[in-house]
């Protein structure tokens, strides 16, 4: 069908009275160096996983204004080590905060590693590309646009490939319509093992469409890479609307030493939920560790070909969450303590950077 723009108007005024309805609050104050107590000016701030993110000024204030819901804030400077710090919005010290930076000392991994890679991108570019954009239709039209930051590593030793960058790396999201600013604390890969892991810190930022076209095609894609993602998993908790979302969910057990799947009549009861009144956060502990999560769509037929056992009728991923260590989930979606919950295997293993959507997307 093609794009009108009496629809463009609609959506407009609907944008409008949904981001009139949400509730925001402040955080602010100011970045200083550790040792001197000195202001730290152009500090970057950010709500990591979001499109908020500022830098301080000359006194090394800084001023946000974030949707409600919880983050955790970035702050970085060049020289000195990243500090990261939660957010809530009912906290009352989110105000005239003082931030302490610390001067950035060598990591002692460093000696178990060898000296950086001269052809680094050459050798492993497209292998770091495929674990970290990831090899969907979206990660596909995702491109690094300053590779030159990547530092490569290789450590015989430990059979692993070690990935940093000193400055964020700047990410293109032609298919979501998004530039990333990651700063990437790691990106590791173990030979061994052969499992990745990479940590780090994404900011977001809307890029301009060229026209109605290209507008509508990267909203109607950004609630694609939404629909069925950990965010809109998180979010349904939230809401107590895991079924009308589409999600199902089961716990895995060892039966007879065999992984079985037990079909849950009470989600809510199986990851004893409950809500606290007083922050409005919700807090599950899963009866069991390990979660599948069924998600009522097609899986991509690039994810098909790769996973030839894997469901063809709707999206599996696995889950493993630390036992007697409950996970608290605020109204955003963002949830902790990230730690104690891991992406084992299945679909959202295999979706990487190139299907994110930050937490104040509105999906509609």
């Amino acid at each position: 069908m093609p794009y009108m723009k009496p629809i463009l108007l609609c959506w407009a005024i609907f944008f409008s009275s949904t981001v009139l309805a949400q509730s925001f609050y402040t955080v602010s104050g100011q970045v200083i160096d550790y040792d001197t107590k000195a202001p730290l000016a152009a500090t970057s701030v950010f709500a990591q996983n979001t499109t908020h993110g500022t830098v301080t000024d000359n006194n090394g204030n800084f001023k946000l204004v974030l949707p409600s819901g919880g983050y955790d804030l970035i702050i970085t400077y060049t020289g000195y080590a990243t500090n990261s710090k939660m957010i809530l919005a009912n906290d009352s010290t989110n105000k005239n905060m003082v931030i302490e930076l610390k001067h950035e000392e060598k990591s002692l991994d460093a000696v178990a590693v060898s000296s950086d890679i001269k052809d680094g991108w050459e050798r492993y570019g497209l292998f770091f590309a495929d674990n970290f954009i990831g090899k969907t239709p979206f990660g596909a039209n995702t491109h690094i646009l300053n590779k030159d930051v990547l530092k490569f590593y290789f450590s015989k030793r430990l059979n692993r490939l070690k990935i940093k960058a000193a400055t964020p790396v700047e990410i293109e999201n032609d298919a979501l319509g998004y530039k990333i600013h990651y700063s990437i604390d790691s990106f590791t890969y173990n030979y061994t093992t052969q499992t990745s892991l990479y940590t780090g810190y994404p900011l977001f930022e809307e890029m301009q469409p060229a026209n109605d076209s290209q507008r509508t095609a990267w909203h109607d894609n950004r609630i694609k890479a939404y629909k069925g993602s950990m965010l809109h998993f998180m979010k349904s908790i939230y809401t107590k609307t895991l079924k009308e979302q589409g999600f199902e969910m089961q716990f895995i057990v060892k039966v007879n030493g065999m992984d079985t799947a037990i079909k849950l009549k009470n989600y809510y009861g199986a990851l004893n939920y409950a809500k606290d009144d007083s922050s409005d956060a919700i807090l599950i502990g899963p009866n069991q560790p390990e979660l599948a999560v069924l998600y009522s769509a097609v899986p991509d037929s690039n994810y098909l070909a790769e996973n030839q056992d894997a469901p063809k009728n709707y999206e599996l991923s696995i889950l493993s969450v630390t036992p007697g260590a409950p996970i608290t989930i605020e109204s955003n979606g963002y949830y902790y303590d990230q730690a104690d919950l891991t992406i084992m295997d299945g679909y959202w293993s295999w979706q990487k950077v190139g299907d994110m959507v930050p937490y104040d997307f509105i999906p509609f």
